[in-house]
């Protein structure tokens, strides 16, 4: 029996135009279908999803987070971190430094005067090795040497995607390094739960629900003040259902840090490490909703601040706010902040991390 996914695929994209050879590594695209016959389509360059395929109130099937529908487009895109994995550090750390062990290390600079998500060759711009373990579990690996990107230590890591018949994307990293590094390890999709069109819907009328009752205050680099701070009386208060645009240009000096939400949410955690509620979000059009758990003690909630209107999936446009990401993850800037959960990892101890995006519709 030949294998036809390409040609039927409900994402419409074909694994052609994903087959290169990049950094000696050959680059595809892997399929995830469930029972249900929805789809999410993710390349091993960067782990970058490209499609999610799952049905609005009515069944209608749309994408509903963003990517590229070929490798060029994926290695070339206007956003780097366009719905990929992020490592070895997620986020900024200040002015790209930090001591471990007495030591001090200087990273890349590329975000300002920070360094961000783990530098401009970090691991969204690598091919990683991949096996696909039946139609709906995709294995990623891959050795981050030490040095790389100015991290110590040889880090290893798998990701493992698995697409259930309830529609959720369950996510789970694993990690083991041979020298005491710092690390912080998370997924960047921008989801736009409206569908990709062209252009593809802003974020403003989403219903949004956050599990929080703390959120990191940042400065005007978006690094952490090192404060912990109430949402109440903030626009970062999600405690109860409100739409994503109610107070996202609030004058409010945080909004104005952020260009908006840039932020990182304090998740309320019974104990630490337990996969437990993050996130709602609903699109009030469709009926789709998305619900975020995580063992991360942390979300950052980044509310596209930046897009101005560049292509992708089947020339659908990417706008300012037309997506929002819960990139769940240990807090920004942690190893100059020794208050916050540690971000360190020591050898003999292996990292877990699970995240779940579940689809549904109401």
């Amino acid at each position: 029996m030949t294998n036809t996914t390409e040609n039927v695929a409900l994402c419409g994209l074909n694994r052609k135009d994903f087959q290169a050879t990049i950094q000696g590594k050959k680059t595809d695209l892997y399929i995830l279908r469930n029972r249900k016959g929805y789809e999410v389509a993710i390349t091993n360059y960067g782990g970058a999803i490209c499609a999610i395929m799952v049905p609005d109130k009515d069944g209608n099937v749309a994408n509903v987070i963003q990517g590229h529908d070929n490798i060029q487009d994926v290695i070339n895109s206007p956003e780097p971190f366009l719905s990929t994995l992020i490592g070895r550090y997620g986020n900024r750390i200040c002015r790209g430094q930090f001591t471990l062990n007495g030591k001090e290390y200087q990273l890349a600079i590329n975000n300002g005067p920070n360094a961000l998500h783990g530098g401009p060759t970090g691991f969204h711009t690598r091919v990683w090795d991949a096996r696909q373990m039946g139609p709906r579990t995709l294995a990623l690996n891959y050795v981050s040497s030490y040095g790389e990107e100015g991290f110590t230590g040889e880090f290893r890591v798998t990701v493992e995607f698995t697409f259930t018949d309830a529609n959720e994307l369950i996510i789970e990293y694993m990690a083991t390094t041979n020298k005491k590094t710092v690390m912080n390890l998370t997924h960047h999709g921008y989801f736009s739960l409206a569908g990709v069109a062209n252009p593809t819907p802003t974020i403003d009328n989403l219903e949004c629900e956050i599990n929080a009752d703390y959120y990191l205050p940042i400065d005007d680099t978006c690094i952490p003040t090192g404060e912990i701070r109430f949402v109440k009386d903030t626009p970062f208060d999600f405690r109860t259902t409100k739409p994503v645009g109610q107070d996202i240009n609030a004058d409010n000096e945080q909004i104005k840090n952020g260009n908006g939400y840039d932020h990182c949410f304090v998740l309320n955690k019974k104990e630490e490490g337990e996969l437990s509620f993050a996130a709602k979000i609903k699109d009030p059009v469709s009926g789709r909703t998305m619900e975020v758990y995580t063992t991360e003690p942390g979300v950052q909630v980044y509310s596209d601040n930046w897009a101005d209107g560049y292509k992708g999936y089947h020339g659908a446009t990417f706008g300012r706010r037309s997506a929002i990401c819960f990139e769940c993850q240990h807090f920004p800037d942690t190893p100059n902040h020794p208050y916050f959960p540690s971000s360190v990892l020591n050898p003999g101890q292996q990292y877990k991390q699970k995240t779940i995006y579940k689809f549904g519709v109401e």
